[in-house]
């Protein structure tokens, strides 16, 4: 069971500034790649060669007090600099296996693939299996769930809410695919081929385009396309079906039960911290002082509930 809560950084929001910072997004660019590759052999498409992704130039708020935190702005969160505590629990038992620090502006699904692998390594050596994970819609992401694939673990997790960008009558579900000849068919029972693959930031993507020549001349052009489109575009992520399968059990007794308990065991352990563990805010700088303070809460609540487990 994996969440992540924030712990307020040792910083005013008075020492904010703007800067221009450089992200280097190298490895997660390289596995696109290699990701991109294997769709193009499967799909029989010619092989691109690209070149090495530039450090990407972002701006970005950051404290001088201490720049390694972020800032944090989130629905229903204190706005300010903190850090976030990611951690994993033991269903089971409900100890702490994993905890991992992060400035505050971080995804919470950033660091999870590694908490993952890091969890089976240490379960592994006590001959333990890891059966399955569950975390909230945050990490309802298809890389993800191609990486449970992958490690053979299931996974329960609530679909993220996604809207239809398309100001036009015509949405992406009005669309129906035909998984046989790999097109979707629009309500007009014109065809979009697939014409392509995407490498964007948030993953690969088969798209599928509708003949311009068609849609100029149909009637309901102007359901379907923006003004300034020629054409119906539908991108689908590669791992799309990983998703789909993943989430057939989303509303099963099993999949309830996980998320009950998810929200049981770390909301409650989060809030224990925070009363109890020194949780609320940190008192030195810099990320390693707060994966310090953070696993330190860890292990105080987890004494607790070690000393209760073994009678």
């Amino acid at each position: 069971m994996t969440d992540s809560t924030h712990v307020k950084a040792n910083a005013t929001k008075t020492s904010k500034v703007t800067v221009e910072i450089e992200q280097d997004m190298t490895e997660y660019i390289e596995r696109l790649d290699a990701y991109e590759a294997e769709e193009r052999e499967r799909l029989g498409m010619p092989e691109i060669t690209r070149k090495p992704p530039e450090p990407k130039k972002v701006k970005q708020t950051v404290s001088v007090t201490d720049p390694e935190s972020g800032w944090l702005k989130r629905p229903n969160k204190p706005e300010g600099f903190h850090y976030l505590t990611h951690q994993t629990i033991d269903a089971r038992n409900g100890i702490i296996i994993d905890v991992a620090a992060t400035a505050g502006n971080t995804s919470d699904n950033v660091p999870y693939l590694d908490q993952v692998d890091r969890c089976e390594e240490l379960l592994n050596e006590m001959n333990i299996e890891v059966e399955g994970v569950c975390a909230d819609s945050a990490y309802d992401t298809a890389l993800i769930h191609k990486g449970m694939e992958t490690r053979d673990i299931t996974i329960y997790t609530p679909e993220k809410e996604t809207s239809d960008s398309a100001k036009v009558k015509y949405k992406r579900e009005d669309f129906n695919y035909n998984q046989e000849t790999n097109e979707f068919i629009c309500p007009n029972g014109e065809i979009l081929k697939l014409r392509c693959l995407q490498r964007l930031e948030t993953g690969v993507f088969r798209e599928y385009r509708s003949d311009p020549k068609v849609c100029k001349h149909c009637p309901d052009c102007g359901k379907c396309l923006a003004p300034s489109q020629k054409s119906r575009k539908i991108q689908v992520n590669i791992f799309q079906d990983i998703v789909d399968k993943h989430h057939e059990t989303d509303g099963s007794e099993e999949y309830n039960a996980a998320l009950r308990q998810r929200q049981i065991l770390c909301e409650g352990t989060f809030a224990s911290q925070k009363e109890h563990h020194n949780l609320k805010r940190l008192f030195r700088r810099g990320l390693q002082a707060a994966e310090d303070h953070c696993l330190l809460s860890a292990i105080a609540i987890n004494l607790n509930r070690m000393v209760k487990c073994m009678g």
